[in-house]
Formats: structure tokens, C-alpha cells, sequence
């Protein structure tokens, strides 16, 4: 990306990114959590016997993780910079964005991210705490596609912006609005 871009183009470049990784995450969320299915520890256990359930898996983990990463370490402080806000440390960041109100919780978007690390790193070793992991994340999955939703609606509605924004999410559930 071009670092000549003025703040509010940066913003909206990373804007667009995130809502891309967001459809991807939500049709990753969608082919793992929906249709009843809930992976139990057997099925993680098992994964070895399945190829194809591991790819979605595997995709759904890197998706939440690249999105978290994205959005804690590009959107947030590059909306900041918009905003003319300081950019501080990333919990700094986190612990403004919730007082703005786009972002649901600090100590939530912090247990997120320690499960992120349990989620890339304890699947192979042990099925029935990567199972819990997995129940936690899939929540956490849908708290990442609100806090975009949060940020475009902040910018749509508070920014006066002359570009057009990236879609909202539709999250898992929901019916498009």
C-alpha cells in the first residue's frame, strides 16, 4: 500500500480488507457452527479421518486469526488517525475504541486473542480443550464481524466521508438489513 496515502484513505483501504476477511469468516463460521453442528472432541479427535473437515477447520482459524490481527493491529489505529485521535500501544487503542463505542469489550478482545493463540497452537495435542476453544471462538468469530459493523457504522455516521463505505457484515443468523 501506498504510505503517501493520506489517514482517512488508509482507514478506508483497511476498512475494505476487513469487510472481505469478514464475508470469508462468516462463510468459514457458517460451514463449521451451522446446520446443528457443534464439533465436540470426538470430532476434533477424529480429525485425521476427515481431510476435509480439517481444511474448514483449518480455515476457520486462520481467517479469525487474520481478522483479529487486521483489525487490532491496522483498522483500529489507522480509524484513530482519522479520528486525529493518538495512537497509542494496542491495548491504549483497544481501551479507546471501546469508549467509542465500536468495540464491545477490552478484557472480551483480550480473551479472544489468548484463545486465538490456544486455537493455532493445542488442536493436536488436546481434542476435548480445543473443542471448548472452538465453542468460545465461534462467539468471539461473530464479536470480530459486529466490531467491523461498529467502525463502518462510527464512519458512516460520524466521519463525513465522500467514499463510498464496504458492505456491513452479515453475520451468522442474521438476515440481510
Amino acid at each position: 500500500m501506498n504510505e503517501q496515502l493520506l489517514p482517512i484513505e488508509r482507514f478506508l483501504w483497511t476498512l475494505d480488507i476487513v469487510q472481505r476477511e469478514g464475508n470469508h469468516l462468516a462463510y468459514s463460521w457458517r460451514t463449521l457452527f451451522e446446520a446443528g453442528q457443534s464439533p465436540s472432541s470426538e470430532w476434533v479427535a477424529t480429525l485425521d479421518q476427515r481431510p476435509e473437515d480439517a481444511i474448514r477447520l483449518e480455515a476457520f482459524v486462520s481467517r479469525y486469526s487474520r481478522m483479529q490481527d487486521t483489525i487490532a493491529d491496522k483498522l483500529i489505529p489507522r480509524w484513530l488517525q482519522s479520528l486525529a485521535e493518538r495512537v497509542g500501544s494496542q491495548i491504549e487503542n483497544l481501551n479507546r475504541a471501546e469508549r467509542l463505542g465500536v468495540l464491545e469489550s477490552t478484557e472480551a478482545w483480550l480473551a479472544a486473542r489468548k484463545l486465538r493463540n490456544q486455537l493455532v497452537h493445542e488442536y493436536m495435542q488436546e481434542p476435548d480443550a480445543f473443542a471448548e476453544a472452538l465453542q468460545e471462538a465461534r462467539n468471539y468469530a461473530l464479536m470480530l464481524m459486529a466490531t467491523y459493523n461498529h467502525i463502518r457504522a462510527y464512519a458512516g455516521e460520524r466521519m463525513s466521508l465522500d467514499a463510498p463505505l464496504p458492505e456491513e457484515l452479515v453475520l451468522p443468523g442474521q438476515q440481510p438489513g
